[in-house]
């Protein structure tokens, strides 16, 4: 997860200190990555999120946070973005109308690969499919802001390997909130 928000932001997005970003689907893990490392850039966060999860997109540090529940998205944008992260499951003519956010020259990155990002070639608009790629360096400078605190990790709950088949049950009703660490059984 912090892979996908590392490589979206900066090597696709190529976000630098104090742009403004809007990341759709904050409330998810790569969310919560993606709104710490933009926020570790000064950058302007505006994060969608619903109701469960909009506390810990505040608590990762987005500056306004738009409830994708009771409100449309782009009714609520009012000052155009320098970059939209999509990580949510959108309809097509959601994601298309979230370029329209995106001020002149900026991009639109998308991890939800099964539907391609939309561009405006006239505004120069970048529309970006994300696949990440494995990154021992990114992933090795994202351990070193873990250790440092400077990025979080939520850590949800510790659950004994014996205990897995229910850990999946709870986390495909939605009951889990940060990841669940599996702690091997000990001889």
């Amino acid at each position: 997860m912090g892979l996908t928000a590392w490589q979206a932001l900066f090597d696709h997005g190529k976000l630098t200190a104090g742009q403004r970003v809007l990341i759709n689907g904050a409330g998810g893990a790569v969310g919560g990555h993606a709104v710490q490392l933009a926020k570790s850039t000064r950058s302007c966060v505006v994060a969608t999120a619903g109701p469960r999860s909009a506390e810990a997109v505040k608590s990762a540090g987005a500056d306004e946070i738009i409830d994708h529940t009771t409100t449309s998205v782009t009714s609520e944008v009012t000052e155009p973005v320098d970059m939209v992260l999509n990580l949510a499951p959108v309809d097509p003519a959601e994601l298309a109308a979230l370029v329209t956010l995106v001020r002149p020259g900026g991009v639109l990155v998308n991890t939800t690969v099964w539907m391609p990002a939309p561009s405006d070639e006239e505004r120069g608009v970048r529309g970006i499919d994300l696949f990440v790629r494995s990154d021992a360096d990114q992933l090795a400078h994202l351990v070193e802001l873990v250790d440092r605190e400077e990025l979080r990790v939520a850590v949800a709950e510790r659950v004994p390997l014996a205990e897995l088949p229910a850990l999946h049950a709870h986390a495909s009703e939605g009951a889990v909130h940060g990841k669940a660490i599996v702690v091997p059984l000990t001889a």
